[in-house]
């Protein structure tokens, strides 16, 4: 026989007690009951269900007033005390709408109202206490856990709820086992064998009462190590189970203990005359004494009245944890106050009228009230209560004896992260004081990140370096890009924090800036140098032959081209960027276009030597400067068009290296930027043609010959500019770019210039109008 159901049935007996000696509940009506004992199995729960529902034998009554005619069926029932049996009866009551108030079925399954329509409880469903469980879990953080449950709806409905909770708040399961008190030994034994060798130091156990015992005793016959058990309110207050040591420091929530004025003197008021009305008190009496009443039973001993009760140490006696009882309490009351609102008024009740079941079920969902001792009693749509539970702790008291400590308190109505509050400390198993540590693995140092292990959970990984680009803290990575640096941002080499990446471009101080910037320098020097000799020879044949004019202007331009080379050294800035790609399209054009002038001009003149011919009057000194000036206002149009619509701006390349940022001038437009290419070689590539057309003419100093050559060097710098500019890497791409400004340049001034410059200052005396008209044959250079 179970004591601590039997105290819970007094506990409502208690109830009826109290209800029918109030002058405010009920006055003048008299409640009766009937207890019948289900003995945990479904089968006997549908039985009585059935005689409910049927009609009943009498029933015990204050006054006996009370027979089989006073109804035909029963208006209500307390109970069951587990969620199997509730089940089965609450399917079968609800089809009659028989109200069933349970203060000890859990299962989330009874709050299903299109299954249960009947079904109320005083206890919380399992659903909040899963959350609950999950929730102390991971705040404990218990990563790595053991879960085992009873092989009924109340462990299987439980446990299922647990482990999506568990799952949601990254907690992981080591194995989940169920076990069923009629299971066989064999399996039993595979259960404790499991946790004994599991590497799990926290285990959850959404187990009834009976299961847990068995478990236990299975356990004692050969101790696991140490285990921090985490109970449900099945069996964490539950007394008998504190013989077991290796459970010290198990916490779990049970229903808040309650003080119910007068009960324990009313469950220690019996005497054996007394038990022997009722079979279930007799049976208590002489299992408890170990004797027989008077007529009860034969073969054993007799009582003989010496009997106290009040010496007994059992469930019955105990009443230091009355969270249960109060839980039947208040499902007495509350079928009291739904009869009430059924048959009274404010001032008297009916004694003569008739309900049915049905007007009492929807009392009951209205009811809301507070008990004597302060509890309040309500439902909601599924005809649950609010959820609050006490977290209880097994503490070893001073005396040296195992008691229950509440330690802290759940109430699911506070707001979300509010719910759970601790009162005072844990003491954990071992006696320790420091919360113990149940993980799968240990967390990852810096510098490394988890990699899960193949066919185990998440929380079983491997430490592995950080890939390119992550880093790590303390806890390490749990997911790729968690761990990835900001785009701007690169690992250190402990890879444990992100640093800015370096900045790369072709800065002044440069050991390549530097050299360049000495080139392009020594070039336009050169150009100025040219254009001072050129002018203090200015009226000599060389100078004056093939206009002297474009001559300097063609100096002038090489002199911007060897200087633009420098706008391409330096940080990127907005005017640099645009000023940089503009002013090296504009210089090489006027450039091109006087070197194509020269061309012209040569061309020209052989044709005018001809007998009849005037065309160098089409194209003079003032044809000459308009075309430059065209072939000029051409390309300035691109750029201008170029700048206006889509400019090159500054921007950071971060894709081009990982571990550093390009600085460097976008395109913009890229139609805008080959268009400015294209120009350019468009002119000197019609230069190269009309300078190679006229290399053979007849004349002692041919210009054409020297341009030729120049356009020939112009052209293949820029081809071979093009594949190597696009594979160029970072701060190269501008280098690049320089040296082919640069180089083209150079073969410009060298080619058409150097021979000159060479004659005037070396050989004067070729320096002749009948010498460069072919009079006297020339020697070679």
């Amino acid at each position: 026989m179970s004591f601590r159901e039997l105290s819970i049935a007094r506990a409502m007996e208690f109830a009826i007690h109290e209800i029918n000696n109030r002058t405010d509940l009920l006055p003048g009506i008299t409640l009766g009951y009937q207890i019948h004992d289900s003995c945990g199995a479904v089968s006997m729960a549908v039985k009585v269900a059935f005689q409910f529902a049927n009609g009943m034998e009498p029933f015990f009554s204050d006054t006996d007033s009370c027979s089989k005619s006073a109804a035909a069926a029963v208006p209500a029932l307390v109970g069951e005390s587990t969620s199997t049996p509730s089940i089965s009866m609450a399917r079968m009551l609800g089809l009659f709408g028989i109200p069933q108030v349970s203060h000890f079925a859990t299962c989330a399954c009874l709050s299903d109202k299109r299954q249960y329509p009947a079904f109320f409880r005083t206890i919380p469903s399992d659903h909040h206490q899963a959350a609950a469980l999950a929730k102390i879990v991971k705040y404990f953080g218990w990563t790595w856990i053991g879960a085992v449950r009873s092989d009924s709806d109340y462990g299987n409905y439980g446990m299922a709820s647990f482990l999506k909770a568990a799952q949601e708040e990254g907690i992981c399961v080591e194995y989940s086992e169920s076990y069923y008190r009629t299971d066989s030994r064999s399996k039993l034994e595979r259960v404790a064998n499991v946790i004994r060798r599991s590497t799990a130091r926290v285990i959850v156990a959404f187990v009834a009462s009976g299961d847990m015992r068995l478990l236990l005793e299975e356990l004692a016959r050969q101790p696991p190590p140490p285990l921090q058990w985490i109970g449900t309110e099945a069996w964490i207050i539950q007394s008998e189970f504190l013989r077991f040591n290796m459970c010290a420091g198990a916490i779990g929530f049970s229903v808040p203990n309650s003080v119910i004025p007068g009960l324990r003197e009313f469950l220690l008021d019996l005497s054996p005359e007394q038990a022997l009305k009722s079979p279930l008190l007799t049976e208590f009496w002489e299992s408890s004494f170990s004797c027989s009443l008077k007529g009860s039973s034969e073969g054993a001993r007799e009582c003989d009245g010496s009997e106290d009760i009040r010496a007994l140490q059992n469930p019955y006696t105990d009443t230091s944890q009355l969270g249960e009882s109060n839980l039947a309490y208040k499902a007495t009351y509350a079928i009291a106050h739904a009869i009430h609102g059924v048959i009274c008024n404010d001032t008297q009740c009916d004694k003569s009228a008739k309900f049915t079941p049905w007007q009492i079920l929807d009392q009951l969902k209205r009811v809301n009230f507070t008990t004597k001792n302060g509890s309040q009693v309500s439902f909601d749509s599924n005809g649950d209560p609010v959820a609050v539970y006490d977290l209880i702790n097994w503490q070893v008291n001073e005396d040296g004896a195992m008691d229950f400590v509440t330690v802290g308190h759940y109430d699911s109505s506070k707001p979300r992260g509010q719910e759970f509050s601790l009162s005072r400390a844990i003491i954990w198993m071992g006696g320790r004081i420091k919360v113990p540590r149940s993980v799968c693995s240990e967390s990852c140092p810096p510098g490394t990140r988890k990699a899960v292990q193949k066919g185990k959970p998440v929380c079983c990984y491997d430490c592995i370096p950080c890939a390119e680009g992550e880093i790590s803290n303390n806890t390490g990575c749990v997911l790729f890009e968690l761990c990835r640096c900001p785009s701007e941002f690169w690992p250190n080499t402990q890879r444990d924090s992100c640093l800015p990446k370096p900045v790369e471009f072709l800065s002044w101080d440069d050991t390549l800036s530097i050299i360049l910037t000495a080139f392009s320098i020594t070039g336009a020097f050169i150009a100025v140098c040219v254009t001072v000799v050129f002018y203090k020879h200015r009226t000599s044949p060389i100078v004056r032959a093939n206009n002297s004019e474009l001559s300097f202007l063609l100096l002038f331009s090489l002199t911007l081209c060897f200087l633009c080379s420098l706008t391409f050294i330096g940080q990127p800035s907005e005017w640099s960027c645009m000023l940089r790609h503009t002013a090296f399209g504009i210089t090489f054009v006027l450039c091109i276009s006087c070197v194509l002038g020269k061309t012209i001009v040569v061309l020209m003149a052989f044709r005018a030597t001809l007998p009849g011919s005037n065309v160098m009057k089409w194209f003079g000194p003032p044809q000459q400067r308009l075309s430059v000036l065209t072939f000029t206002l051409i390309q300035v149009l691109i750029c201008v068009l170029w700048l206006t619509i889509s400019p090159p701006l500054p921007f950071k390349n971060l894709k081009q290296y990982k571990e550093r940022i390009i600085l460097e001038c976008g395109l913009g437009s890229a139609i805008g930027f080959w268009a400015v290419l294209g120009y350019i070689g468009f002119l000197a590539l019609l230069c190269f043609i009309l300078a190679f057309l006229a290399r053979k003419l007849p004349d002692n100093f041919n210009e054409a010959k020297f341009i030729t050559f120049s356009m020939l060097i112009f052209c293949a710098v820029w081809v071979t500019f093009i594949p190597a500019h696009v594979s160029s890497p970072g701060k190269f791409t501008v280098a690049v770019e320089i040296f082919a400004i640069l180089a083209s340049s150079f073969g410009l001034i060298s080619c058409i210039f150097a021979p000159k410059c060479f004659i005037i200052m070396f050989r004067p005396e070729q320096n002749t109008k009948k010498h460069l008209m072919g009079k006297i044959p020339s020697k070679s250079l």
